[in-house]
């Protein structure tokens, strides 16, 4: 598949449905349901058509999470310059948004997001900016750096506090969202809140995952 904004945008109104994540349900995400059947595809037959894993089809417990405690806290982000990093479906963004933020930019490497994160802030009424490059290790000023299911991957997260650091270093604060993932630092994360994370199995290995919202403190591991 040749990747166009028409071509993503007719793919995934093709192969989602407008729904409201069970956790977050003030808000409406184009996603992957039992009636489609990207639900069931593999990564790779998803290759071998060209596409990349469809992460944006689906609401992760960790963003799920951590956009329930932005909208219950709006404190946390209003009238500030917020990333989502790895923002996928653009969940937390919209929450973000929504919370009062002055200004929203996701962030994702995967060319769909664009298309997918325009779609569901259209969905919700709000404007989110979007960045398609990895933003590791980069600093555009922001207040808030909110963070959804990153620890999945042991050379992922080893990249992730060191920039996490730095951030914090100069004022900023960070926010990270975990469904207790293998690769979260065990020290260095204050806990904010938990929450009991309705999810799928096809996804997960559990129907409910238990869900840290943490704030990043130091650099300790």
């Amino acid at each position: 598949m040749r990747l166009t904004p028409q071509t993503a945008q007719r793919f995934i109104r093709d192969n989602t449905a407008l729904l409201a994540p069970p956790h977050v349900s003030e808000i409406l995400l184009h996603l992957a349901d039992e009636a489609h059947d990207l639900w069931l595809r593999t990564e790779e037959e998803l290759a071998e058509i060209g596409l990349p894993p469809p992460f944006w089809a689906f609401a992760w417990a960790g963003g799920q999470g951590l956009a329930r405690y932005v909208l219950d806290h709006p404190e946390t982000v209003r009238g500030k310059r917020v990333l989502d990093f790895a923002s996928g479906s653009g969940l937390v963004a919209i929450a973000t948004a929504k919370a009062g933020a002055a200004e929203v930019t996701a962030a994702d490497i995967d060319p769909f997001c664009e298309t997918a994160i325009k779609l569901n802030a259209h969905a919700n009424g709000v404007d989110v900016g979007f960045v398609g490059t990895d933003c590791v290790d980069t600093d555009a000023g922001w207040d808030v750096v909110l963070a959804g299911d990153v620890f999945y991957e042991k050379p992922f997260a080893e990249r992730l506090i060191p920039w996490f650091s730095a951030l914090k270093s100069r004022g900023a604060t960070i926010l990270v969202g975990d469904p207790g993932r293998a690769y979260l630092p065990k020290s260095g994360f204050e806990k904010l809140a938990m929450y009991e994370v309705p999810v799928t199995r096809v996804l997960e290995d559990a129907e409910v995952k238990k869900t840290t919202v943490l704030r990043f403190v130091s650099t300790a591991i």
